[in-house]
């Protein structure tokens, strides 16, 4: 029976083979690595991973989905909301060192999820998604444009991050209304060490006003955590480097 894409789940499924290879060939997935995919859908990019690593762990929310998938010797399924998957228990359950995780996110929650991985990147290698092409340009954004923001900051500094692939709407089924991209997201090896809480509130009061220089928003912040750096703060949150976030984020208080 043919599975109707539901609206709900933001189910659009991959039909276009040379994209389908164009990605397996950006995860370069090699036999026995430890590999999770997030919902896998009709396993058009399930089956080419599986045969190259022999096994491959699926989280599917849709219930009919994950039926048919369970039919699969090859696949271990979880039936969940990703949001809900402790990926850190996943890694220690399968004695794994790292895990490699793809997957073609729903991009009604794809920001929740990435943030929802943030908590897990300790277990992670690398991780590979399909996005909607718009965000995928915020996340990998520079400083002093458009795109530069709050996701950015958030991301940049615990991932080394790369656009690898554009893939158009009609390489769906259903097409979306807008155009997708893949990311390469790779922790890096020495993060820095800080509080994400603050580093996550100081980076919203910086961005809720982009427009004024940051005296007026993120100068606020600095006074009332008592937070004594040098820092310049005639400007706008969007010209200010991820590392400078970063030091904010692990500076001493008064």
């Amino acid at each position: 029976m043919k599975h109707i894409p539901r609206k709900r789940f933001g189910q659009h499924f991959l039909t276009d083979d040379a994209i389908i290879d164009a990605i397996v060939r950006a995860i370069d997935p090699k036999p026995g690595q430890f590999m999770v995919e997030i919902g896998p859908g009709l396993a058009a990019l399930t089956q080419p991973l599986v045969e190259r690593l022999g096994r491959l762990t699926v989280v599917e929310l849709d219930r009919d989905l994950a039926a048919r998938l369970r039919g699969h010797e090859q696949l271990e399924v979880v039936e969940s909301d990703v949001l809900r998957v402790d990926f850190t228990a996943l890694a220690r359950a399968q004695q794994a060192p790292a895990l490699r995780i793809v997957g073609n996110l729903p991009y009604n929650i794809s920001t929740p999820i990435l943030f929802h991985l943030l908590e897990h990147v300790g277990v992670v290698q690398d991780q590979h998604f399909m996005l909607q092409k718009e965000v995928i340009d915020r996340m990998v954004a520079t400083p002093a444009t458009a795109d530069y923001g709050r996701l950015s900051v958030m991301l940049q500094w615990r991932y080394a991050m790369e656009n690898v692939l554009f893939v158009p709407p009609e390489s769906f089924d259903p097409p979306p209304r807008v155009d997708s991209a893949v990311v390469r997201m790779t922790p890096h090896a020495q993060p820095a060490v800080l509080d994400v809480r603050r580093l996550e509130q100081l980076v919203h009061v910086a961005f809720s006003q982009r427009r004024k220089v940051l005296r007026h928003t993120l100068g606020r912040w600095l006074e009332e955590n008592r937070v004594t750096v040098d820092f310049d703060l005639q400007r706008r949150a969007e010209e200010v480097p991820v590392a400078e976030y970063v030091a904010l984020a692990q500076a001493p208080t008064a």
